[in-house]
């Protein structure tokens, strides 16, 4: 069982930026594919960004070059630093873990990302 609990969102100005933490409980968080969602109002979720547990990171197309996924498996910690952000960034934020091997998937509970312009 993990619980992941995300800090970070807030109301920033276009242009601005924002740091995302995810922090995780449990064990064999290092094992654990780590991603950021967002959900648009009235809009379906969609991936925003991954990293594997090799470091390896994919990007949607539309923060590629504003958004950076890290982790620190020793804090098990996710984070995304968004930077240059857009009113189109406007949503709920929520941190995924996921462990195919095992069938495992757990969500966080979201923060709000305001983007005014």
């Amino acid at each position: 069982q993990v619980q992941l609990v995300e800090s970070g969102g807030g109301l920033v100005q276009a242009g601005g930026s924002l740091r995302l933490s995810c922090a995780a409980s449990g064990r064999l968080f290092s094992t654990y594919a780590m991603g950021w969602y967002r959900q648009a109002p009235g809009k379906q979720r969609e991936l925003a960004a991954v990293i594997t547990s090799g470091g390896s990171t994919v990007y949607v197309d539309s923060v590629k070059g504003r958004f950076t996924i890290s982790r620190d498996n020793a804090k098990k910690t996710v984070y995304l630093q968004m930077n240059s952000l857009k009113p189109e960034d406007t949503g709920v934020y929520y941190c995924n873990a996921r462990l195919d091997a095992r069938q495992y998937n757990y969500w966080g509970q979201g923060t709000q990302v305001t983007v005014s312009s």
